[in-house]
């Protein structure tokens, strides 16, 4: 079973096939590229198209204000509702701590990593590529190679940084070759770069973390504005550009369709394979900027910590499925599923939890958050 099948309204109703055109070639209109789905296992936008779009066109004919409208309000914005109640009770148990500035700028200010490997993430998911196990091996070997040439062997830390974004891309482009032109499973190629990695930067940096960055070089991630450090806009600037992306633009929406059937997408035209290609080079190049960040933020980097952000990722990237536009993986849903899972754990830390609360807390909240707006989004379309 994929992923992606235990998202909110999967379906399975018949649908015509493409309409041609006067030359005999397929016509793809936005709506049925975004819902015909029969043609791809992963099946995440035939989950939204049929169950999310079928839903709606039902609710059409209702009476304004009828319970399918309330029901889709609902599935949109519960999790930011939990959400609220959660910083209420965490605001009612320790008032004295989180209920302080210094609370709000750690929720917002040390999230940077999280939301870039997310963004990462996502561009290979919108394109039908769900299991990206790669992301934080390449997130973490871009992180150190900065320090690394630039204490360890004394290259300017410009150049460090140019280098380290682009041997991200290069490790995205190989996972894209691996998977779209040559055909070998994702899971296979990610998972073994991934690992390939992790021992590369274990590797270089003999085992230890690495620090000695310049406090000037550190301006470009913690350079403060507004109370919060430059990072937080930054991320906060790339999710909004990405949702622009794919939602408004011939390339997001060429995406969406090579998501949801890639032999209809080919039917239209699509060029499937540059698509789903250049979504793996992309994220490569959005870890390479993330790791980046993360160093100059922390003035270095600690390689045994790269794989820790894996569990994370994923949980807020599928989390924001709940969010916004349930049933789909969406930029703004997942920026908001970040800093909704920054709140949680820290204000488990702040009561005094163990530290295996967080891996608890990450798995446990998906599911409740799913499970709600699955239930919600059913009602809407009942």
């Amino acid at each position: 079973m994929s992923m992606a099948s235990s998202l909110p309204g999967i379906r399975s109703p018949r649908r015509p096939g493409p309409s041609t055109d006067r030359h005999g070639t397929a016509v793809l209109s936005p709506d049925q590229g975004a819902a015909d789905g029969h043609g791809h296992a992963d099946g995440h936008e035939q989950g939204h198209g049929e169950g999310h779009g079928a839903g709606h066109g039902r609710g059409r004919g209702r009476r304004p204000g009828g319970g399918a409208g309330l029901g889709h309000y609902g599935a949109r914005f519960a999790v930011l509702g939990v959400w609220l109640i959660m910083a209420v009770v965490y605001g009612i148990a320790v008032p004295e701590t989180f209920l302080t500035s210094g609370t709000a700028k750690t929720i917002f200010g040390s999230q940077q990593a999280l939301v870039f490997l997310t963004a990462a993430l996502l561009c290979t998911i919108c394109v039908g590529e769900f299991v990206d196990l790669s992301v934080a091996a390449v997130f973490g070997l871009s992180a150190i190679l900065v320090p690394v040439l630039n204490v360890d062997h004394g290259w300017n830390v410009w150049l460090a940084s140019l280098t380290a974004i682009a041997i991200a891309t290069l490790c995205g482009a190989i996972n894209g070759a691996l998977v779209v032109r040559l055909g070998v499973n994702t899971i296979v190629v990610t998972l073994g770069m991934g690992t390939l990695l992790l021992g590369i930067a274990l590797w270089i940096s003999n085992m230890t973390p690495i620090s000695g960055l310049s406090t000037d070089f550190s301006k470009i991630a913690l350079f403060d504005v507004l109370g919060l450090p430059v990072s937080f806009y930054e991320g906060v600037g790339l999710m909004l550009v990405f949702a622009y992306v794919l939602m408004l633009t011939p390339l997001g929406r060429n995406m969406r369709f090579v998501g949801a059937n890639r032999e209809v997408s080919r039917l239209a035209g699509i060029r499937v394979n540059r698509v789903r290609f250049g979504a793996f080079t992309t994220a490569g190049a959005i870890n390479g900027v993330g790791g980046v960040l993360a160093a100059a933020a922390t003035g270095g980097f600690d390689p045994t910590v790269a794989n820790s952000y894996l569990l994370p990722t994923f949980a807020a990237t599928f989390l924001g499925t709940a969010i916004l536009q349930p049933g789909r993986f969406n930029p703004l849903g997942t920026l908001v599923a970040v800093y909704f899972l920054a709140t949680g754990i820290l204000g488990l830390q702040l009561l005094g939890v163990a530290a295996w609360i967080s891996n608890v807390f990450y798995g446990g909240v998906l599911i409740v958050a799913v499970t709600i707006s699955t239930l919600l989004h059913a009602r809407s379309g009942s």
